[in-house]
């Protein structure tokens, strides 16, 4: 299983932006370190919160001093850019981080960014369609391309630069179920970055909705694999579940007030006439379905998700600012020292081995001793053992 983070980011409007884009670039180094396989920045022009308008830049930045983890969009919103500029821009961060890039596009959901670019809601799925086939082409051709679309035309255009990754750095589609989105992510085998939520619930739950994508991806001849799936929602973990609410509770209740301004009210609500001074941070994390707690919380949390969705192939962090920097640093120490090492096997035979040992609690274990024979030991009660 593949463990990454999603940064937004959102820093509240008051804050130095110049240190809160360092503060960010250093935490991508800090998951580099803790062995995190992906980090996805997102792309966003306006509303205050959100302050990344270009997210390549920042992940060729972060690059220099994290040269093991992935690098990827979360997303590019291409409607808002012409495909073969996005092509280039990311067949050179593919370059620039040795073949690591992962292109995620979207067409945009925040609703300050539509409105900045005057962009009506009906041409973002056509727009971001017709991106992507290009962009694709692009990516995967030695020869010129030409277009003529709804959107953009073009005659023999050709990147002089092929990505790193060939034939193509993967791409990932974020979606929360939608049919366009999901037969666009099965057409290209795409990556699939979902949203969990209790509120997200309009395209039914999340088997059905990679049931639908496999049926899509049947149909154009292809198959999806569930290991490409990325399920995302937010971790704060601490020593305990109530340590944890007490450090983080005013953050998510200032931040709700953001997302509830741009659009996002409903994923916070317990019914759909509530307002927003009723919300509190135990409900908004139970409607948003994130863990607010202990590692073994995060543990039961993905445990729930592989059973309810027949298994996915990783879990995407979303990283928010809702307590101070090096609380949020520790969280993201918890899951790597103890989630992670529980899906990967990495820590079952020393538990198997602690588990075995248990029993000698009381006797104190056995003594050794030396037979004067290399490699063979003879315990006190009687017994032996050798080394190789």
């Amino acid at each position: 299983m593949k463990f990454s983070f999603f940064m937004m980011p959102v820093h509240h409007p008051s804050e130095n932006p110049t240190l809160a884009f360092q503060r960010d670039i250093s935490f991508v180094h800090l998951a580099d370190e803790l062995g995190y396989d992906e980090f996805f920045i997102g792309e966003h022009h306006s509303g205050g919160w959100e302050t990344m308008p270009a997210p390549e830049m920042a992940l060729a930045m972060a690059a220099a001093g994290a040269p093991r983890i992935r690098l990827g969009t979360s997303v590019v919103s291409l409607p808002f850019h012409h495909p073969f500029h996005v092509a280039e821009r990311m067949a050179f961060l593919d370059h620039l981080t040795r073949g690591r890039a992962i292109l995620g596009v979207g067409p945009c959901n925040l609703i300050t960014d539509k409105r900045l670019f005057r962009m009506p809601d009906a041409r973002l799925y056509p727009m971001m369609a017709e991106s992507l086939d290009v962009i694709v082409r692009l990516l995967e051709s030695d020869d010129p391309v030409s277009h003529r679309g709804r959107f953009w035309s073009f005659e023999d255009m050709r990147l002089q630069l092929r990505p790193c990754q060939l034939p193509r750095m993967p791409v990932a589609v974020a979606s929360s179920g939608s049919p366009d989105s999901l037969e666009l992510a099965a057409r290209h085998g795409a990556m699939l970055l979902m949203p969990t939520g209790r509120n997200f619930g309009p395209y039914g739950p999340l088997a059905a909705r990679w049931a639908r994508l496999e049926e899509a991806a049947d149909r154009l001849g292809r198959t999806a694999s569930r290991a490409d799936w990325r399920l995302a929602t937010s971790v704060y973990l601490a020593d305990s579940r109530e340590e944890a609410l007490a450090h983080v509770g005013a953050g998510i209740l200032r931040e709700a007030e953001y997302f509830s301004a741009v659009g996002l009210k409903f994923a916070y609500q317990t019914h759909p006439d509530q307002p927003v001074r009723d919300f509190t941070a135990e409900s908004c994390i139970d409607r948003r379905d994130w863990v607010v707690g202990t590692p073994a919380d995060a543990i039961a949390w993905i445990e729930r998700k592989r059973e309810e969705t027949g298994g996915f192939g990783g879990v995407m962090l979303t990283t928010h600012e809702w307590t101070g920097a090096e609380r949020l640093r520790r969280s993201a120490e918890l899951f790597a020292r103890y989630v992670m090492p529980h899906f990967r096997g990495h820590a079952r035979t020393l538990a198997d081995e602690w588990e075995r040992l248990k029993p000698e609690i009381e006797t104190g274990g056995n003594r050794l001793e030396d037979t004067g024979q290399t490699g063979n030991l003879v315990l006190a009660n009687g017994a032996s053992t050798a080394w190789g």
